[in-house]
């Protein structure tokens, strides 16, 4: 058995690590939904050695960090693979990414940023508008309803009058 700790909500898992099908690299919190990344792990054949660790899946494929203003603090936020809606922090939010805030102009569930791996095994961050009230702006430019955006190293995201910047 190995523990794992879900990266979202942080609740603690114990997983059989030979019951972890071949191939795969992620698997969905029981609690939160949320994608969990899995290290590969190898058991000797004699079955006296413990556990080796033999390679690990890339976990932490980027990040977004809130920039502190008046309302807001600074908040930073890893990205996994899987699919975020990003939004102000409120008792009726869905976002999985709830940014506390006292910013009135950022809605609850204002963006999605979803985290693939493309066909040569790297990461990509795909940002769309959420169905905003007051849009959102990718570096400086209004993301209209229905465009997808692949997010770069230091892009900036304007929801509300508060700032986000990606980081790969």
């Amino acid at each position: 058995m190995i523990s794992i700790r879900c990266p979202h909500c942080h609740v603690g898992l114990k997983v059989d690590e030979t019951k972890i099908p071949s191939g795969i690299t992620s698997f969905k919190c029981p609690k939160c939904k949320g994608s969990i990344p899995v290290a590969l792990l190898s058991v000797e054949e004699s079955g006296e050695k413990p556990t080796e660790l033999v390679s690990s899946v890339t976990t932490n494929t980027g990040k977004i960090t809130v920039l502190p203003n008046p309302d807001t603090k600074e908040q930073v936020f890893p990205l996994y693979e899987g699919t975020y809606i990003i939004g102000r922090k409120s008792a009726s939010s869905k976002a999985n990414i709830a940014i506390e805030t006292m910013d009135r102009s950022m809605s609850r569930e204002h963006i999605r940023i979803e985290v693939k791996k493309d066909a040569s095994g790297r990461y990509k961050h795909f940002l769309s508008d959420n169905n905003s009230k007051n849009h959102t702006l990718y570096n400086n430019n209004i993301l209209e309803t229905g465009e997808v955006m692949v997010l770069n190293d230091k892009d900036e995201i304007v929801l509300g009058h508060t700032i986000l910047r990606f980081t790969h």
